[in-house]
């Protein structure tokens, strides 16, 4: 404390580490995962400070970190927070980064930098920060000025969450963290943000509304296609209602899963490479498709020229660069997804709803003659059949699922049912591997007393798998069901599919094993690699190997019931393929089913 003599006025001596971390405080952080270094410590120190009020979880990695930050804000809605040094603590952040602007997560990253005098000059864990990623962040500040501190914060949190949602970076030298100055600063000041014009809510056009309800007036194939926008925009529950009064069928894309229940009979489920039969010839015979929060994805369209070519295109997006970016729009509405819906419910009328009887009976149909299936193979334990019994487990417990990139993420798409949205965690426009255990952990600290599963594979797993020691550290009680193959399991797809089978390094186990080659039985090996049991008890997690059917389900109930982290090793054989799937580029006449 220092005190104002000629006032007799106590008052704090603040640095510039102690302003920041109060600004996060004061726009609503309560969760940063930070990662400390040389040019971050005053950060550190002042986080210390105010842990009755902001929660500083310490990953084993920066990318973790980041990505748990991501599963924080994806699972609430908020802006998620982490910290790095600089240098390649930093750059360690870049890969989130471009993660969270392709999937329009709202993220604040807050990095350490040498100090003023010495930018530029090659300094010891010197990065340029603001330049590493000016294409890869909605925004990015470097700190020039002790004054400019809580300003920065402010808009920092109304760029990451406004509009498009994306991640913003805030470089902050180490000088400026360690200035002092008397007194506490305004915590609100103005933004000067004059090249920022998110769009601005406004009065939904009535003439807009209506003609997207003349469309579906008189409409006989329409069909939603509905993605992550969705969820930002917080509409599910309007969206629900008006698909239910409408009765057109509904399909989402990866990012879309959760907002629209999953079980209900209007669900086509998701549409795409690794759709439904029944959402991609859906939305291929659609005479109108209504698309809201999505961006007509390459992974959606396949031949973008082919794709949903026989009707009309209804867009309704928050960023106007996506209407008509991909496919022309003959309705494109630049607003608020949640305020278009509820002019939509206000205004609908009944001689609104379509007639679509025979549409309907044709979709049912697709669903009876195409369904999502699997072969049995005798005791051995099937990846869609894992994740379905989880689900099967898990359903009426209100679980939040992440999962990591590959093979598995596709079947946890397929073949867990979602009726809630902010309740699947997926790096779907990155696809990174490595994603899905710090996720869960970042939905786990938003989310303490829920159930939180990690569903990942081997190779995905390795890419992040130090933040077992956060779990079990940071009390953090993650379930991980590790459906473990000893291959990167869709690169092993495609080398069958189109590769003749030549096997160019996805095996995951020693070189001198004949799997290396492809020349193996497709039976995995009683000796897996590595024992994952034995790492996670070295951090000290409980976890079961399981091999057998018959036992699953025995130990999938004990993976959910014990207390603490779990990894279940759930051992697979490498020989599954993710069906359906419309080869890269091609269209729904070329799509693989068995």
């Amino acid at each position: 404390m220092a005190v104002d003599i000629g006032t007799k006025t106590e008052q704090k001596t603040l640095n510039g580490a102690d302003i920041l971390v109060e600004a996060l405080i004061r726009h609503g952080g309560d969760t940063i995962f930070a990662y400390p270094g040389g040019c971050s410590m005053p950060l550190h120190q002042a986080l210390t400070f105010r842990s009755d009020k902001i929660r500083t979880i310490l990953p084993r990695h920066e990318q973790g970190g980041a990505f748990a930050a991501q599963g924080y804000a994806r699972t609430t809605g908020k802006v998620g927070l982490c910290m790095a040094t600089s240098g390649p603590g930093a750059t360690n952040l870049v890969t989130s980064l471009a993660d969270a602007k392709l999937d329009s997560i709202p993220l604040i990253a807050i990095t350490g930098q040498v100090p003023q005098q010495v930018i530029g000059t090659d300094a010891f864990q010197e990065t340029p920060m603001c330049e590493v990623s000016r294409a890869i962040t909605k925004h990015h500040y470097m700190v020039t000025a002790f004054e400019d501190i809580p300003r920065i914060v402010k808009e920092a949190f109304h760029i990451a969450s406004t509009g498009r949602p994306g991640p913003v970076l805030i470089d902050f030298p180490k000088n400026l963290q360690m200035t002092t100055r008397v007194g506490e600063p305004d915590y609100d000041p103005p933004m000067n943000l004059p090249g920022y014009r998110p769009a601005k809510p406004k009065a939904v056009n009535a003439t807009q509304i209506r003609e997207v309800l003349n469309a579906i007036r008189v409409a006989k194939r329409p069909v939603f296609y509905v993605g992550g926008g969705m969820v930002n925009a917080e509409a599910s529950e309007e969206f629900t209602k008006f698909a239910r009064k409408t009765g057109i069928p509904v399909t989402t894309t990866v990012m879309g899963i959760g907002t629209f229940p999953g079980n209900d009979p209007q669900s086509l489920h998701m549409l795409g490479m690794h759709g439904t039969v029944y959402a991609n010839f859906a939305v291929d015979q659609a005479d109108l498709l209504i698309a809201l929060g999505v961006r007509f994805d390459d992974r959606v369209t396949g031949k973008l020229s082919e794709f949903a070519k026989h009707g009309k295109i209804v867009h309704v997006d928050v960023d106007p660069s996506e209407i008509s970016k991909n496919k022309h729009a003959d309705i494109g509405i630049i607003a608020n997804l949640k305020e278009v819906l509820q002019a939509l419910n206000a205004m609908i009328e009944d001689e609104d709803i379509p007639q679509i009887k025979d549409w309907v009976a044709q979709c049912q149909a697709w669903k009876t003659q195409y369904p999502l299936k699997y072969k049995e193979q005798g005791d051995d334990i099937l990846q869609q059949y894992a994740i379905e019994e989880m689900w099967r487990q898990t359903k009426d417990m209100n679980a939040y699922v992440a999962v990591g990139v590959g093979q598995h993420q596709m079947w946890g798409a397929q073949f867990y049912k979602f009726d809630k949205p902010r309740h699947w965690m997926s790096s779907s426009g990155l696809g990174t591997m490595g994603f899905g255990l710090p996720a869960a952990m970042g939905a786990q600290a938003a989310h303490p007393d829920s159930l939180v599963i990690d569903i990942d594979g081997d190779g995905s797993f390795q890419m992040n798998i130090q933040e077992l020691a956060t779990l079990q550290c940071e009390r953090l009680p993650v379930k991980v069901l590790l459906l473990n193959n000893q291959h990167l399991g869709m690169v092993v797809q495609w080398e069958d599919r189109f590769h003749a089978g030549n096997r160019a390094h996805t095996y995951l186990g020693p070189v001198d094993h004949v799997e290396a080659t492809g020349q193996g039985s497709g039976e995995i090996r009683e000796e897996t690699y590595p024992n994952f049991v034995k790492i996670a008890q070295g951090y000290g997690i409980n976890a079961k190997q399981v091999r057998s059917k018959k036992l699953f389900p025995a130990a999938l109930k004990e993976m959910i019931e014990t207390p603490g982290p779990y990894v279940l090793d759930v051992i697979c054989p490498y020989t599954e393929h993710v069906l359906p799937m419309i080869p890269g580029g091609k269209t729904v006449k070329d799509i693989l089913i068995e």
